[in-house]
């Protein structure tokens, strides 16, 4: 298998927004009743730091940061096919989100993820993000699990 390669974009990118038709997908069925709730915040228009992997030409994976604060990004629609997973593709991505972080002069990276993905949060876990108490408009959602990492 030839090596993931990582391209970086905004959300006007076809294959991303591809992505993140698949990625919605999947988050109606794991939310369920919740998933309108989070939908509101997942929104793709007008996000100018968007990374999508390639595999053989192929758009299998995704990931982006939003400005949070002066400080902080929000990484946001993490997203690798089911079919491409297990192959550090997700590490890949969310590293390259981090590096152009640090090239924005941005020193964290926050993100919240939901308990129904206990794969996204093992992969947070790998890379040395620390849980933290629930952001904002998260504060009172059980099924929120936030993270954050300095860089």
């Amino acid at each position: 298998m030839n090596n993931p390669k990582i391209i970086r974009t905004n959300s006007n990118n076809i294959d991303f927004q591809e992505l993140v038709k698949e990625l919605d997908a999947d988050l109606k069925i794991r939310d369920g009743e919740e998933h309108a709730f989070f939908a509101q915040y997942n929104k793709i228009d007008l996000i100018n730091h968007v990374v999508v992997a390639y595999m053989n030409d192929e758009a299998v994976g995704c990931g982006a940061i939003k400005q949070y604060d002066d400080d902080t990004m929000e990484v946001k629609r993490m997203f690798v096919k089911p079919t491409n997973r297990g192959n550090g593709i997700a590490t890949m991505v969310l590293k390259e989100v981090e590096n152009w972080t640090k090239e924005l002069d941005f020193s964290k990276c926050i993100l919240e993820t939901g308990i129904k993905q206990p794969e996204a949060i093992a992969l947070y876990q790998k890379n040395n993000y620390t849980q933290i108490p629930n952001y904002e408009q998260y504060e009172a959602v059980e099924s929120s699990v936030c993270f954050e990492k300095t860089l």
